[in-house]
């Protein structure tokens, strides 16, 4: 466990620990690397103006830090209970937990579970549970992590402590598929393991791990392209033009169709992402009509490949197949890169059918400096997700 904050770091690590808000980032010593030139058209247009500029529903406090090689950005928050769950782990656990309610087919389980949540959410606020900085917090679904070592991580956690000693500190989107070494370390320093979701992973050029059904599902749905008249426009082929468009898709699908606590990226972040390709737009335009109907989006790191964006026409028919056609793209993307796939969470058969194999996601949580009222709310958390939530998400194979 961290003693008073204090990890033992070598001062040469905390040395090359830098750090920078909004008013200091001008003299930030962004990395010359492609990732550091990747932060800095990342994140500078959000601290210049703010999260909220792209991203509708995210209101916090955003800094940039260097470690080594790596820029990872910090957000910090104190209530902000109406956030994207990227920002606020009361959304997270409390108000999207209430929305996924409808998966339990039990009418009387699903009152209690409400009447739970609502309990238990007046407990959180009351212990100030969204208090927190969040380590790595790209403001999307899944962060993707640069490989650090134990030493530049200690030094970052040391920083953030001495920084803002009556907030928690998160690490969000852990799991130990990508992340084992990563998660043991955080262990070893007193950092507490919380459930987050199941999520499902896919290594489509490795045929060991897709059996001849899920290939031919995949091929069967890229084939939908050609007899439903749909081609695939690249990154380069898109426009600004097409952004309120491209905004529409993600805003049916993710917002309109699940859960407004979704990171609400608006046009302008889709301008800022498409010009400064910080994701890699993929669309499905339709031959006959000459109308984007799909698009998705990813970006890469350490041979991971995750899909912030997604989304299609949801007032077309369901037998058009888009989420299908959209996916298959997706794959085919996968293996060609040579990216192992993170696939998130939701449509669990769909993605199982197609080779995808679940793994549980965490966030690492340090509350140990807090009181133990403010501590309550992550321990009950961590004893009851680990004992009672994960055991259903895999029975049930959400």
């Amino acid at each position: 466990m961290i003693p008073n904050g204090s990890l033992n770091v070598t001062k040469n690590a905390k040395a090359n620990v830098h750090w920078a808000d909004r008013e200091s980032v001008g003299d930030f010593p962004w990395p010359a690397a492609e990732d550091g030139a990747y932060a800095k058209r990342f994140l500078l247009p959000l601290l210049e103006h703010s999260a909220a500029f792209f991203i509708a529903n995210i209101r916090t406090r955003l800094y940039v830090l260097r470690t080594g090689e790596h820029v990872l950005p910090v957000t910090v928050n104190e209530e902000e209970y109406d956030n994207s769950y990227v920002c606020s782990p009361y959304t997270h656990y409390v108000s999207y937990a209430k929305q996924e309610l409808y998966l339990i087919e039990s009418r009387l389980a699903r009152r209690v579970f409400s009447g739970l949540l609502t309990v238990m959410g007046g407990l959180f606020r009351a212990g100030q549970f969204n208090r927190t900085v969040h380590a790595n917090n790209w403001l999307v679904s899944t962060n993707l992590y640069p490989s650090c070592t134990s030493e530049e991580l200690r030094a970052v956690t040391e920083l953030l402590l001495e920084r803002f000693p009556d907030h928690a500190l998160v690490y969000r989107s852990l799991n130990r598929t990508t992340h084992a070494e990563l998660i043991d370390s955080l262990q070893r320093e007193g950092f507490r393991l919380v459930p987050s979701r199941q999520i499902y992973f896919l290594e489509p050029s490795n045929p060991a791990r897709m059996n001849a059904k899920a290939r031919w599902l995949v091929k069967r749905d890229y084939g939908l392209l050609a007899s439903n008249q749909y081609e695939v426009l690249e990154h380069e082929e898109l426009r600004v033009t097409d952004v309120p468009r491209l905004a529409e898709l993600y805003r049916l699908l993710y917002l309109d169709k699940y859960s407004y606590d979704n990171p609400q990226f608006g046009e302008r972040f889709f301008e800022l992402a498409l010009r400064e390709r910080l994701l890699h737009f993929q669309a499905l335009r339709s031959t006959v009509t000459g109308r984007i109907d799909a698009v998705l989006g990813y970006f890469c790191r350490n041979g991971v490949m995750t899909t912030p964006v997604f989304g299609y026409d949801t007032s077309l028919p369901q037998e058009l197949g888009l989420y299908r056609m959209l996916s298959a793209v997706l794959i085919k993307q996968a293996r060609s890169n040579g990216h192992l796939l993170h696939e998130s969470s939701g449509a669990a058969q769909f993605k199982r059918n197609r080779g995808a194999v679940a793994d549980i996601e965490y966030s690492a949580v340090y509350d140990a400096h807090l009181p133990w009222h403010r501590r309550a709310g992550w321990a009950f958390l961590q004893v009851v997700l680990n004992r009672v939530g994960v055991p259903l998400l895999q029975k049930y194979k959400l």
